[in-house]
């Protein structure tokens, strides 16, 4: 019995120095986690003052010249050398021959006729002293003119009835049809530049076969240059003849001037564009090259342009109000690859001017002073 007792009260002992040690043990424990802080962003605002801002379109196209002019041919003749060789990139002025084609055969069938009207006209002249005195002198002029090496001049007035039914009688003024429509044709075997320019396509050399019809080349005028570019049917009635436009190159580091010349008055059906066209002049520019216009369509009054990442779904954007955040409804009217043109925001209102990572109506925010850190 004793044992017994013994044996419970030790147990006892155990149990209590047990709970004993486990209370000390958890008491001594330290908490090491630190008391959770709150984090208030910082945000970069801006106060708004709505201005008229201009609506600028960008469009873009590859250079034409103004003046080109292909090639064809409109006789039958071998192509013979000139003062430059008819080549790709061959600078010509105003006048000059670009192709001279063989015409010494034609050339013989011209003057045979030329001298058959000639003959003509010195076969009546007898007739005329006689019968018609009083005309004789500008025809006896007109044949004194009459040069078989020169272009056949113009045949004198005819004055009175009986001068005509004389003329016509004899057949003189259908020899001279007959000749200026040769010699007309007799021009066609040289084809001279109508400008001063630069040949860009050569698809003959010289001593080729050339036939009728067939494409020689292509000539262009350098220094004036069209661009022809596409813009939303929206803006087509702001689009007027004589608006100046930006221009850039690709890289951006050339810019030039031009201006609207021509818009035209049908709408893509496909794209619903309009097309308009640009005037630009400029030495280094060449045909072909693409360039990128910015069109001022029109100007967008009490109105506000911000980054597009700060326009929300349901066309809202955040504003502060006492350190707090919250949306206004607002109505865009033109996006642009970056930007967003904005109307119905108020005055003075403080508007969020950089994008907030997380951020939700009620949060809580610093507004950054750039004063400090200027100071700091």
């Amino acid at each position: 019995m004793r044992k017994l007792i013994l044996s419970a009260v030790a147990g006892g002992l155990i149990i209590f120095l047990s709970i004993f040690l486990a209370r000390m043990i958890a008491g001594s424990k330290k908490n090491r986690r630190l008391p959770s802080q709150k984090v208030v962003k910082t945000v970069f605002v801006d106060t708004v003052k709505n201005t008229t801002i201009p609506i600028v379109v960008p469009a873009n196209g590859n250079l034409r010249a103004k003046k080109r002019v292909e090639l064809y041919s409109e006789v039958q003749g071998v192509f013979r050398s000139g003062s430059k060789l008819f080549r790709t990139g061959q600078e010509y002025t105003t006048g000059q021959t670009l192709i001279r084609i063989d015409a010494n055969e034609y050339y013989a069938s011209v003057q045979s006729a030329k001298s058959n009207l000639y003959n003509l006209l010195t076969s009546i002249m007898p007739d005329l002293r006689l019968d018609y005195p009083e005309i004789y002198p500008k025809w006896q002029d007109y044949q004194n003119g009459f040069d078989l090496q020169k272009t056949t001049p113009p045949l004198p007035e005819l004055g009175t009835e009986k001068e005509k039914f004389f003329i016509s009688g004899r057949g003189v003024i259908s020899n001279y049809y007959n000749v200026k429509n040769l010699e007309q044709r007799l021009s066609k075997y040289t084809i001279s530049a109508p400008f001063k320019g630069v040949l860009t396509e050569a698809l003959v050399t010289e001593g080729t076969l050339i036939r009728v019809g067939q494409k020689l080349g292509e000539f262009i005028n350098i220094g004036t240059y069209e661009l022809e570019v596409s813009v939303s049917k929206t803006y087509g009635d702001y689009l007027t003849v004589g608006k100046q436009v930006e221009l850039s190159n690709l890289e951006n580091t050339q810019t030039f001037m031009g201006k609207v010349i021509r818009v035209n008055g049908s709408v893509d059906q496909n794209s619903q564009t309009i097309t308009v066209y640009i005037e630009v002049q400029g030495e280094n520019l060449k045909e072909g090259q693409y360039l990128e216009a910015n069109l001022e369509a029109k100007d967008e009054p009490n109105a506000i342009e911000v980054d597009r990442s700060l326009l929300l779904e349901n066309n809202q954007i955040f504003v502060v109000r006492d350190t707090i955040l919250d949306v206004i409804d607002v109505k865009p009217v033109y996006f642009t690859n970056k930007t967003v043109v904005l109307k119905d925001v108020p005055d003075d209102a403080v508007i969020v001017s950089k994008a907030v990572s997380g951020a939700y109506t009620g949060m809580e925010v610093k507004v950054f002073d750039a004063t400090k850190r200027t100071k700091s």
